[in-house]
């Protein structure tokens, strides 16, 4: 398995906080968001790491680095972060994860650890990590299921009424559903040149031709995306009693 964490983002809603600080290296509480995820990877036995990065790299790649030396860091760059979206950060991916299952991380979360180890340990091959509620708007990457518990809808545009949750941006995908993602992905990328979309629209168009991606619900394991100073002040409550 390959773990990806993408980490590109100018995180612009969180200004003046990341005016010279990547988002995942602010600091919630008294770790930082990238400290928290990396911490999370080690406690369920993970040592090699691919991390994508844009706005101010070389902060992160020197975090790295330096607070992790026992683990194997691939940093890969994507020169045109501040005009681009995770999808393209994604594809930048590809040579290093055809051929081999992937965990794909967004890199703006905190989260408790067995969150990681729901996803390896189950069944589904294809899977990923949903907060079920009600409470949900517009910013959330909302799902819709299927009768049979898959997803038939993921993203921002359904009516929060028709969705069981939010997708919290952590999945593990078999080497087959990898293929077919960035078989996708280069058509999109190379000749649509859709690169400023959510990935999840590749996910969308896989699940439209036949993919089945499973929800694991993270049940009461806290978790939360971060994007505004809002959220940042209440993620400081979150991380409290998280494993």
């Amino acid at each position: 398995m390959k773990v990806l964490i993408l980490a590109a983002g100018v995180a612009s809603r969180l200004k003046p906080l990341t005016e010279n600080t990547p988002k995942c290296l602010l600091k919630v509480g008294d770790k930082s968001i990238l400290e928290r995820t990396i911490d999370n990877l080690v406690k369920n036995n993970i040592s090699e790491v691919i991390v994508v990065t844009g706005f101010l790299k070389e902060k992160i790649e020197e975090y790295l680095t330096l607070n992790y030396p026992n683990i194997s860091f691939t940093f890969i760059y994507n020169e045109i972060y501040d005009s681009t979206n995770n999808i393209y950060s994604l594809w930048l991916a590809k040579k290093y994860l055809l051929g081999y299952e992937m965990l794909l991380l967004d890199s703006d979360i905190v989260f408790d650890s067995r969150i990681i180890g729901q996803l390896l340990s189950s069944r589904y091959d294809n899977c990923l990590s949903l907060r079920s509620t009600k409470k949900l708007g517009k910013e959330e990457i909302k799902c819709v299921l299927n009768k049979d518990g898959s997803i038939k809808e993921i993203g921002k545009t359904m009516d929060p009424k028709d969705a069981v949750g939010e997708s919290i941006g952590i999945e593990k995908f078999s080497k087959e559903l990898v293929l077919r993602l960035f078989t996708i992905l280069d058509r999109k990328i190379l000749d649509e040149k859709e690169v400023n979309v959510f990935y999840e629209a590749a996910f969308q168009e896989a699940l439209d031709n036949g993919a089945k991606i499973f929800p694991v619900d993270v049940e009461n394991y806290k978790c939360m995306e971060i994007d505004t100073k809002e959220d940042f002040k209440t993620a400081v409550s979150v991380v409290n009693n998280m494993s």
